[in-house]
């Protein structure tokens, strides 16, 4: 009996230990593909400028911006006013001037997870030192397209599934699983449009709504910059009554 659970334990294990290596590898190639290690590593600093695009025509200019390891801007800006969220990785606040609101706020509890979930690189890229476990979970056709599918569970529980296609190996879907207000809640991103800025492949267009949904807003950006200067100014929570800015 020892024999045959020490064998059943030997094979389980191997078989760990191929899903494993087959994730790596294709974590390998994808980041091959959009540009290589040291490049990607070297961009500190990210601006994403475009616009977002609702149900019925609805559309708002957006500015996103990153820092390394894991800050973040996001302004959303409609018929004149500027709505803001900033996490400057450890806490985040949003003034939102569609009631009248002026003043900065905290995020609430979800919002704060959902930062925190975030990453200035895809979760697979160096995704032990994240402590993220990424698994292996086989072929799948996406649209038409053969893909590979990595699962990445984050310690926060949020669960991430990618389909890399098989051509260049970078992500074209990725369904998200997270915990909203006690109740778990499925989405999925489109991602595409992919092209070279600084060295590095970044996907320019994204659409997403609920997982099987067909009712989906999408971004669409029309500039990124790589390594571009962003003060702390940019992520602190602003006095009372500071007005927000759109300019960097």
């Amino acid at each position: 009996m020892r024999r045959f659970v020490t064998a059943a334990a030997f094979v389980l294990a191997l078989g760990l230990a191929v899903s494993a290596q087959t994730a790596d590898e294709i974590i390998a190639k994808y980041v091959a593909k959009i540009g290589g290690m040291e490049k990607v590593q070297a961009v500190k600093t990210l601006r994403q400028t475009g616009k977002f695009i609702g149900g019925g025509g609805f559309e708002a200019r957006l500015i996103d911006e990153f820092r390394r390891p894991n800050v973040q801007r996001n302004e959303f800006i409609f018929q004149g006013m500027t709505g803001v969220s900033a996490f400057d990785g450890k806490t985040g606040w949003k003034i939102e001037p569609w009631g009248g609101k002026k003043d900065a706020e905290s995020l609430s509890e979800d919002e704060l997870k959902s930062y925190m979930d975030g990453d200035f690189d895809e979760s697979l890229i160096n995704y032990k030192q994240k402590n993220i476990k990424v698994e292996y979970l086989g072929k799948d056709v996406f649209e038409g397209s053969d893909v590979v599918k990595l699962r990445a569970t984050l310690p926060s529980g949020t669960v991430k599934t990618y389909f890399l296609d098989t051509d260049y190996y970078v992500p074209i879907k990725i369904e998200v699983t997270r915990m909203v207000r006690g109740a778990e809640v499925e989405s999925e991103t489109i991602v595409g449009d992919y092209k070279e800025v600084g060295g590095v492949f970044f996907p320019f267009s994204y659409e997403s709504g609920p997982k099987g949904s067909a009712n989906k807003s999408k971004v669409v950006y029309d500039k990124i910059e790589v390594n571009v200067p962003l003060d702390d100014v940019r992520f602190a929570r602003p006095s009372v009554h500071s007005p927000p800015t759109s300019k960097p």
